[in-house]
């Protein structure tokens, strides 16, 4: 991306939201939009002291996409656990996950993802070791929730930040 168009993200986004929001495209209300928009953004960036550059945006589409399916599958086995809880045998319990991740920003990613998904919870996190704690709702294969949060969020998530 050019150095100028990558700084006029923010602003464009929120120039647009401005707009759609106030459902009005008069003179007046597009300047006093730009303005905001600029000013909103000069304000935030004294607020940023790391600035992350995301790289790949093919990769970031594909992430999201697998977060949206993952989340609608988790909820719906979630809510059928949760409906036959007595007798569902569910085994609630705590898995230790070394990361290769390091960037601040992927690893916030990476905890969104984590605790938007039903049924699992970021616990901790030791930076030292770089190891996260994560609790599962219903923990049955420990290897298999390693593989699937190093192979499909850490491994997009390297690409994407790192």
């Amino acid at each position: 991306m050019r150095p100028l168009l990558k700084h006029m993200v923010l602003p464009g986004f929120l120039f647009i939201s401005w707009l759609l929001l106030n459902k009005s495209f008069s003179v007046g209300n597009m300047v006093l939009g730009l303005v905001i928009a600029l000013l909103l953004t000069w304000l935030a960036s004294w607020l940023r002291p790391l600035r992350a550059y995301p790289k790949r945006p093919w990769t970031a589409i594909k992430l999201i996409i697998h977060v949206a399916i993952d989340i609608g599958k988790s909820t719906y086995d979630v809510g059928k656990l949760v409906w036959t809880w007595p007798h569902a045998g569910a085994t609630p319990g705590f898995l230790e996950i070394p990361l290769r991740i390091r960037d601040p920003h992927a690893l916030a990613a990476l905890s969104c993802i984590i605790t938007y998904t039903p049924g699992t919870v970021w616990a901790d996190h030791s930076s030292v070791d770089n190891i996260l704690i994560l609790h599962v709702l219903d923990l049955k294969d420990e290897e298999a929730w390693r593989r699937t949060i190093q192979n499909r969020y850490e491994t997009p998530l390297l690409e994407i930040f790192e």
